[in-house]
């Protein structure tokens, strides 16, 4: 199996999943806090949730969450880490968000995905289907991989289709149905596979829903 046929494949996440060490540090994304932290709470639907970190902040700091991902036991994992007082905060979804229609499902004030990176065509298909889910005057947030990390040797997929820019999320929002509030290549430390510093950036969008 390629690097590109694993990320959409279901049985290699499960299989990592399952692994004894956590896949992911099991601190909440920085991007989403310092994005989210202004909103006032409401229900949230956090995508691609795996170990559940975010959707657990999201939680402790008032917000009814969905998770969804389509890892059953990346979703066994993330329940394992819910603390009891905030039990009644959340729900987990074993869904395929490549499946889903803008007309399915049940709307929330805050619906974020974090680094789901689908060849151009999907990936528009699959984030206008997530904008459809969020109420008028809630928020969509989006974070991923900017395409630039590419001229660095950070470990990425050498798939340029795969990463985008937030101008390019904006440009794919309908127009006059949304008011973007981060448009931002975001920068941030991280260390190549030799232990060397560098910097990469973040692809974030923001954008409040007006009707």
């Amino acid at each position: 199996m390629t690097d590109v046929d694993a990320i959409f494949n279901v049985d290699y996440w499960d299989q990592r999943y399952s692994e004894a060490k956590p896949v992911w540090s099991g601190d909440p994304n920085p991007v989403l806090v310092e994005e989210v932290a202004p909103l006032a709470p409401g229900t949230a639907l956090e995508v691609g949730c795996g170990e559940g970190a975010d959707a657990i902040w999201l939680a402790r700091h008032g917000w009814e969450v969905t998770g969804v991902d389509f890892s059953a036991q990346a979703l066994a994992r993330a329940a394992e880490q819910v603390p009891a007082s905030l039990a009644g905060r959340l729900r987990w979804e074993r869904a395929d968000i490549r499946d889903w229609q803008p007309d399915d499902g049940p709307r929330y004030d805050l619906v974020a995905a974090s680094y789901l990176h689908f060849p151009g065509t999907l990936r528009r298909r699959v984030f206008a289907t997530l904008a459809a889910r969020v109420v008028p005057g809630g928020h969509l947030l989006i974070v991923g991989h900017h395409p630039s990390d590419l001229d660095t040797a950070v470990r990425r997929l050498q798939e340029p289709d795969l990463l985008y820019t937030a101008d390019e999320l904006a440009q794919d929002l309908p127009a006059g149905d949304w008011e973007v509030r981060t448009r931002a290549a975001r920068p941030r430390a991280a260390t190549t596979p030799d232990g060397t510093p560098v910097t990469i950036h973040d692809t974030v969008l923001t954008a409040r829903r007006t009707r």
